[in-house]
């Protein structure tokens, strides 16, 4: 026998082995998985056809994505629970209400966060977004405090930021102009405030007769469009699910490092001071940081907490202030309504009374509320969200002929809840559920929704800063309405194209006028 002989026999012999091998082990895993099914007494998914391993659908999503139509392609799908690949990676979608409550409360402990650390890392790092176990309960029970009534009830640290953004809006002279981009200009302006102890200023600039401000460090003016930048990558690695690694070019990696350098300089500042300098510099005002750095001297730490609320807190809100003013600017009646309440409670124009408007105040106002309510419904910030099952388990409902029995989802398994689906399911909303109407909020099948309606996620990890958004969303669109009186849409597609990074927001802008 020649050498070529024996190489061939000796490669021929390997590949018996290890596919003798593969064949066992999916023998194996098919009689586990069986015999795991019936003992929990549940079914298989439906599987919906992939293509090629998933990559086909990777394809799908970006080319939704592109089209600002992603957050829609899987509202009208016929179940409410089923399975595909995504890259290779099986996943589980479903919209049905009893199965998202399993997965964020009653079998909390059987889902983790999954990949999202490796996807959302580079720019997060390790904070309470990023966390599952230890690390999450200790980042959670850090930051709550700072979400307390006292903190968040300070709604005239945004007068100064109103001031600002009503400049902008008179510069216009009544003509179109799109009012979501001064939204999320504003919110990087009112949430670098409240976190580090000073705005970005991102709403001063020559057009409103401000010369840029000299830079306290180099960095500052390149933040806001490298924290933009970032966050287009993470939300591409999060679709990309186990191929995440090859989104990583010189762009991101560049903007991760403005965005951190910008964060590292606020941080080196507070830890500079004691704990006594921290308590008097936070005289004048709350400084959420200030507040952090008293319970830890980890600069990552600090850093890393700073941006997980950044991020949550700043795009989060614009993208609840566009929304809802797109709305308004289409419905003449809705805004006369709204107008009316306030006026009511605040006055108008030169009128208004400021010192009337407080956390409180701003409580009380019903038809405000119900607007804010139905504007996170048809258009939740975070629209789609997911988990990972870290052993096997199941989702109460959704297999079998009539989609009743309790699905079987393995260890290892992603299942994504679908937000903005189930928010706009006639099941629960009616025949009118595509219809943007504040009243549905005063009806008494609203008060039957419980787990259909999840703006702000719902279980152990519901948002801790809800009451701080919907605080500073209401104090924003009060003062809006009482300086400008006269609201009009200059957007003629309907609905609106959607841009879904890690929230959402209008993919074109919201262009109206207002005087």
């Amino acid at each position: 026998m020649n050498g070529f002989e024996e190489v061939h026999n000796f490669l021929t012999s390997w590949y018996g082995i290890v596919l003798a091998a593969i064949v066992a082990y999916n023998v194996f895993d098919y009689v586990r998985v069986k015999v795991v099914m019936k003992k929990l007494n549940c079914v298989g998914p439906t599987v919906e056809s992939d293509g090629f391993f998933g990559f086909r659908v990777i394809f799908t999503l970006l080319k939704h994505k592109r089209e600002g139509t992603l957050v829609d392609f899987r509202k009208d799908m016929e179940l409410d629970t089923l399975r595909f690949r995504v890259a290779g990676t099986p996943m589980v979608i479903t919209r049905n209400p009893e199965n998202i409550k399993a997965i964020l409360a009653t079998q909390f402990n059987d889902f983790v966060l999954g990949g999202r650390h490796d996807h959302l890392g580079p720019l997060l790092g390790d904070g309470i977004f990023t966390l599952d176990g230890s690390g999450w309960k200790h980042s959670r029970a850090m930051l709550r405090p700072q979400f307390a009534r006292e903190q968040v009830a300070h709604v005239k640290s945004l007068e100064p930021h109103i001031q600002l953004l009503a400049k902008h809006i008179r510069k216009f002279q009544g003509e179109p102009f799109d009012i979501q981009k001064l939204f999320f200009r504003l919110t990087m302006d009112s949430a670098t405030e409240f976190l580090f102890g000073e705005s970005v200023d991102s709403l001063h600039d020559e057009t409103i007769g401000f010369s840029k401000s000299a830079i306290d460090f180099d960095g500052k003016n390149e933040f806001a469009e490298a924290f933009n930048t970032s966050q287009i990558y993470l939300s591409i690695r999060a679709l990309a699910q186990q191929v995440y690694f090859l989104i990583n070019n010189k762009e991101f990696r560049d903007a991760n490092a403005k965005v951190h350098k910008f964060a590292d300089y606020y941080v080196q500042k507070a830890l500079s001071f004691s704990t006594e300098e921290l308590d008097k510099y936070s005289q004048d005002g709350y400084i959420f940081l200030y507040e952090l750095a008293k319970q830890t001297r980890d600069p990552k730490v600090l850093r890393d907490q700073l941006l997980n609320i950044l991020l949550a807190g700043r795009d989060t809100t614009a993208g609840l202030l566009s929304f809802t003013f797109f709305e308004l600017a289409r419905n003449p009646d809705i805004w006369s309504k709204l107008k009316e309440e306030i006026y009511n409670r605040f006055g108008s124009g030169d009128d208004s009374n400021l010192e009337d408007i407080t956390f409180e105040s701003l409580k009380k106002c019903e038809y405000l509320k119900a607007l804010l309510n139905e504007a996170l419904r048809m258009y939740p910030s975070v629209p789609q969200n997911f988990r990972v099952a870290q052993k096997d388990t199941t989702l109460p409902t959704g297999g079998g002929p009539n989609r009743d029995l309790p699905v079987f989802i393995r260890k290892g398994q992603t299942v994504a809840y679908m937000v903005y689906a189930l928010q706009r399911d006639q099941r629960y909303y009616g025949k009118d559920s595509e219809v943007f109407r504040p009243e549905r909020w005063f009806e008494p099948e609203t008060r039957k929704l419980g787990w259909a309606f999840l703006p702000f996620n719902g279980g152990p990890r519901i948002c801790l800063g809800q009451q701080f958004a919907l605080t500073e969303a209401s104090y924003v669109i009060a003062r809006l309405a009482q300086l400008f009186p006269n609201l009009a849409s200059f957007d003629d597609e309907y609905p609106p194209r959607k841009a879904s990074h890690l929230t959402m927001c209008h993919q074109n802008g919201v262009v109206i006028s207002m005087t």
